[in-house]
């Protein structure tokens, strides 16, 4: 711990009550002293939160070098950014802003090249925490149909904006939420899942909640929406509904009792006799995962995990569902993603955790390549395209660049930039991302990029971050973070671990970190941590771990494990109790992730070896550590991160530095309004400055 860490250090932590609640697993008690910190809106919570939030910001406001970072943060997040266009009826639709506002505005480019605002969230309230969320233009472009999220939220109010006039149209759709929006191709009205008017978001009743799929028809109201399909036996999945470009077909995605593996089922559209619809089961079995791509004649053309680990593209007749054609075999390059454009068959597949884009035609044959501007993702090329576009739009990041949109003409060959941005006085030449690879305990070679400036010196005395996140099929790309040039800029290293338990390399790299096979994802982790010491990047004292959500888990975790591998630790909206987490909202659908300790005693076993609040031991001295969370997070509740603190505050609370930071009116992450993002980074670089010292 730096000399500086002093500042971090209160004086005292808030009293916490401790209680004798406990339950029984399999013969075994386990102990769960902060279980009442569950309750968010009980009066003595809010008051104990309270205390926390000024403790946190107390120490964070004094640290000497906060007001510098916060100034050029402002500065280096101050560029225009934009994401990937939409072509539809002649008019490109994408998401833009300009630099410093809370939210990015959805702009609608005509034919004759003249753009417009379409929709600008910021108008909506002032202080920025209403965000555009899933948006999806009908085919004509006639037609937008958007998606709003309050303060983070996973919950969405869905409503229809006439393109022409800029003005919505009456409609309110309300209950949504992990649900596409999809057109029938005539513009009439879109697919859409949603849960019951009486969804149950906690206990037993969150479980049993599943996705009903409707139809809404423009112009009318929700209550006169179809009910087209919920499916009749299995309980908590979610609906995914995609209508092919030809209008003939529907194909659900069926997911939730499993996260890597969905089931489809499909329909015929030819009738329009919406609320008559038969579905019919196309690939029943939980046994891979399946996407649609797109239709080639009356054959889907589907992407899956099926007898290929790493990804295949199938060609499939719905009335022969057993007489699979291999459109796009295998190879040792996962797909992450494949579109249907000017005859071709476009795929964005991962080599060595970075993305390369090829070529072949509907009938499976190479053709080619799109050559990217060098090491970096492209997300998903040509994502929203339709087949008959010969112009697809590909956002491409490193970590050293903002995203770039570049455009590619299919018949041509010919790709151009379409939009670029640079960053104000950063000069990115100055820096290169290498990739090193560390060797875990078992002998499995982990990928790390590692980010740092030119000819750094590798003598173990730079500040260095490791970023990780290991789990959910999650692929840790190359990819941009408007904080990084302030990092780099004081000599800072920036190292991201490609883990087990993502999907970098395929489905069997995924199966490696999941339930029993956990702890593989914290040994690559401390492998990736002593290979940066090794190699002169920095020393342990030196070195911050970050993380969030299952990367806050994984921190956290390593922090338990191995306390004096890390100078400090960052820990943002972490899941820490792996005995309860399946009980709150959305962690019902982690179970096929991690296992349920109620139903299993090998999962439990497991779970219990490395939950972070069940591993805390008392008297430990522990790295300081900032732990973030949010009050709206309805995604991984905060009482993770408030039994967590609470146990490590209790643990020695004479030396060890633990701050709980809790935004307000915020959620998970996405649409948290840009100056929400710089005050947090901010208190990280001040947190970091003090705990490792200064540059």
């Amino acid at each position: 711990m730096s000399t500086d860490a002093n500042h971090l250090r209160p004086d005292r932590y808030p009293q916490t009550r401790r209680t004798d609640d406990h339950d029984d697993f399999f013969g075994t008690v386990v102990h769960d002293a902060y279980r009442w910190l569950e309750e968010a809106d009980n009066p003595e919570v809010l008051a104990w939160t309270q205390r926390q939030h000024d403790l946190a910001h107390a120490v964070l406001s004094r640290l000497p070098r906060r007001d510098r970072y916060l100034s050029r943060l402002r500065e280096v997040w101050d560029y225009p950014r934009m994401d990937q266009p939409v072509e539809r009826g002649g008019t490109l639709f994408f998401t833009r802003n300009d630099g410093l506002r809370a939210q990015p505005s959805l702009f609608a480019r005509g034919p004759d090249g003249r753009e417009r605002v379409l929709l600008n969230p910021n108008a909506i309230n002032e202080d920025g925490t209403v965000a555009l969320m899933e948006w999806e233009p009908s085919l004509d472009g006639r037609y937008l149909a958007y998606a709003l999220s309050e303060s983070g939220e996973d919950w969405r109010t869905v409503l229809v904006r006439d393109v022409e006039t800029g003005l919505d149209l009456a409609e309110r759709l309300e209950h949504i939420k992990f649900s596409p929006l999809s057109w029938m191709p005539d513009g009439d009205g879109f697919f859409y899942s949603r849960f019951p008017d009486d969804a149950a978001d906690a206990g037993a009743g969150n479980r049993r909640q599943s996705h009903q799929l409707y139809y809404h028809r423009v112009g009318s109201d929700q209550i006169e929406d179809v009910l087209v399909f919920q499916h009749p036996t299995l309980e908590g999945v979610i609906l995914a509904p995609h209508v092919t470009e030809d209008g003939n077909f529907l194909v659900v995605s069926i997911a939730g009792d499993s996260f890597i593996y969905n089931r489809l089922s499909v329909a015929e559209l030819s009738d329009r006799a919406i609320g008559s619809l038969t579905m019919r089961p196309l690939f029943a079995d939980l046994d891979a995962s399946y996407e649609l791509v797109g239709t080639r004649g009356r054959e889907l053309l589907i992407l899956t995990t099926r007898d290929a680990p790493r990804g295949r593209i199938i060609a499939v007749d719905p009335n022969r569902p057993d007489d699979l054609k291999t459109a796009v075999p295998e190879s040792r390059d996962v797909i992450a993603h494949a579109v249907i454009a000017s005859g071709r068959i476009v795929v964005t597949r991962i080599r060595d955790a970075h993305d390369i884009v090829e070529l072949f035609s509907l009938g499976g044959e190479p053709a080619g390549e799109i050559a990217l501007p060098g090491i970096g993702s492209t997300f998903a090329a040509g994502e929203g395209a339709l087949a008959s576009h010969r112009r697809i739009y590909l956002p491409f990041a490193s970590f050293l660049a903002p995203t770039k949109i570049l455009e590619h003409d299919l018949d041509s060959g010919e790709t151009t930039e379409l939009f670029a941005s640079s960053v104000n006085g950063f000069e990115p030449d100055r820096y290169e991302t290498r990739m090193v690879f560390a060797t875990s305990p078992d002998g499995t070679r982990v990928p790390v990029f590692v980010t740092a400036r030119k000819g750094l010196a590798l003598d173990g005395s730079n500040r260095a971050i490791l970023y990780g996140y290991g789990g959910f099929d999650i692929s840790m790309k190359p990819a941009y973070r408007s904080w990084l040039p302030v990092w780099l800029e004081e000599d800072g290293v920036f190292a991201v671990a490609v883990l087990r338990g993502g999907g970098e390399y395929g489905d069997e790299w995924h199966l490696a970190g999941m339930f029993e096979r956990k702890q593989n994802v914290f040994d690559d982790f401390a492998a990736a941590a002593d290979q940066l010491v090794a190699d002169g990047y920095t020393s342990h004292a030196n070195l911050a771990i970050e993380g969030g959500s299952n990367g806050g888990l994984l921190v956290a975790a390593s922090m338990l494990q191995h306390p004096a591998k890390y100078g400090a630790v960052l820990c943002h909206v972490p899941v820490t109790d792996m005995l309860r987490y399946q009980h709150f909202t959305a962690g019902r659908y982690w179970t096929s992730e991690f296992g349920d300790a109620d139903l299993n005693e090998e999962y439990f076993r497991a779970l219990r070896a490395y939950s972070p609040l069940h591993n805390v031991i008392e008297g430990a001295g522990y790295p300081p550590i900032l732990i973030t969370s949010a009050d709206h997070d309805d995604r991984v509740v905060p009482m993770h991160s408030k039994k967590f603190a609470a146990a490590l505050q209790q643990a020695d609370p004479g030396s060890n530095v633990v701050l709980l930071r809790i935004e307000t009116k915020a959620g998970h992450g996405a649409g948290k309004p840009t100056s929400k993002q710089i005050e947090l980074q901010t208190d990280v670089f001040a947190f970091l400055a003090a705990a490792l010292g200064t540059a």
